[in-house]
């Protein structure tokens, strides 16, 4: 019997997952069944079931990956002990956002809105989704505590805080994406730096 190697497993379950990534962003979640992804995919029931148990764990693998994209923006704008404007931060994630909501296999985006949602329900698919978000979460508390270390954040402030609102703006891009239309990353995190200048603070103080 040929013997499998470690690249031809990688193939096949790239097939799969892009499989699934069009399935969900074609008929939804819980439009999507394992027989669709295993049509789509081109491949036998065996041959999907042996990369994958079910629909959660394939939804689960997508957004791990697709998370993992976001993550390394983080490690990179925060090598060594740069500091960066939160701004900056904000743009350079959504950018990397709009690469895969351009993804010619399906927007990714609207995957992750219904992954928001069955996270939302509790169960298996918040206790794998969790730890994920809360490692985006400590990002950006971390890009938070640094730029208070640069004295360009309040000393009061707390970054926690600070890090919580900051994640909140990336779901709230992606739905006034899909939802109203208008809206592009560089204006957005323009909208950041007007609310981040000095003399927003000093009127809103005055």
């Amino acid at each position: 019997m040929p013997r499998v190697t470690d690249e031809h497993r990688a193939a096949r379950r790239e097939q799969i997952l892009r499989a699934a990534w069009r399935c969900v962003a074609r008929e939804g979640f819980h439009g999507s069944t394992m027989a669709h992804v295993i049509a789509e995919s081109g491949l036998s029931a065996g041959a999907v079931y042996g990369y994958f148990k079910g629909k959660d764990e394939l939804l689960y693998a997508i957004a791990e990956r697709s998370i993992a994209r976001i993550d390394e923006v983080f490690h990179e704008m925060l090598a060594g002990d740069a500091a960066p404007d939160p701004a900056d931060v904000l743009e350079t994630v959504l950018d990397r956002l709009m690469t895969l909501a351009e993804d010619p296999d399906g927007d990714f985006t609207l995957i992750a809105v219904q992954a928001w949602g069955e996270a939302a329900r509790g169960g298996p698919f918040l206790d794998l989704l969790e730890p994920q978000f809360k490692e985006i979460r400590g990002h950006w508390i971390e890009v938070a505590r640094r730029w208070q270390a640069a004295g360009r954040l309040g000393a009061d402030a707390e970054p926690e805080q600070v890090g919580r609102v900051l994640l909140g703006l990336m779901p709230g891009f992606i739905v006034q994406r899909l939802v109203l239309g208008g809206v592009a990353a560089p204006g957005y995190a323009n909208g950041l730096r007007a609310l981040m200048s000095p003399s927003t603070r000093a009127g809103a103080a005055g």
